[in-house]
């Protein structure tokens, strides 16, 4: 391709250098005869001569050139259609893609909101129950203090009834019994123990 493009330029540059050289020739043969170049037939000639040529080659190179522009042309609008069209389906895809990852976010989402509720659910119950057995707990370890401070308090109630009984019944052998009973007791005590150590 590069062969025929060097080809097509030097008949290119050729073809330039003719009607340069023609062109240059015109006035020339003007000069040599007295009428007037425009008016006689070779002035008409080289006009029309003119004319072709420029025209011509002009027409030729556009003919020539212009299949290969155009050609390319439409080739590069057509690749860029084709991006285009590839761009947009990717566009698409991604887009439809993103959609699918929403729609599955906000399943995903309440999904998560179930599960939180059951966790609460579950843990709220797990509290509730831990709450019931620390209340047992509690309420077994009051009742058991609450049965050993009424076993001491009893205790102490005997004691302190015993105490004043005997504080009591003091009281009455003392107006009871007076000087002499005591003499009697205390030698009825000591007889005692004489025997006792015999």
């Amino acid at each position: 391709m590069k062969r025929n493009s060097s080809n097509w330029r030097r008949w290119l540059a050729g073809a330039a250098a003719l009607a340069v050289a023609m062109c240059l020739a015109i006035p020339l043969f003007a000069a040599e005869s007295e009428p007037s170049p425009s008016e006689s037939t070779i002035g008409w000639v080289f006009r029309w001569l003119n004319f072709a040529l420029v025209f011509g080659g002009g027409g030729y190179l556009i003919a020539k050139s212009a299949p290969a522009v155009f050609r390319k042309r439409a080739e590069t609008i057509v690749a860029t259609i084709t991006e285009s069209g590839r761009i947009k389906e990717e566009s698409e895809r991604r887009l439809h893609e993103a959609e699918e990852k929403l729609a599955a976010l906000d399943k995903e989402i309440a999904a998560m909101r179930a599960q939180a509720k059951s966790d609460a659910a579950e843990e709220a119950e797990r509290l509730r129950d831990l709450a019931r057995n620390e209340a047992e707990k509690i309420g077994s370890a009051a009742f058991a203090e609450i049965k050993v401070a009424t076993r001491a308090a009893r205790l102490e109630l005997k004691a302190y009834g015993a105490r004043l009984a005997i504080e009591r019944a003091e009281a009455i052998l003392r107006d009871q019994i007076g000087v002499e009973s005591d003499a009697a007791v205390f030698r009825g005590f000591v007889a005692d123990l004489r025997r006792s150590s015999n």
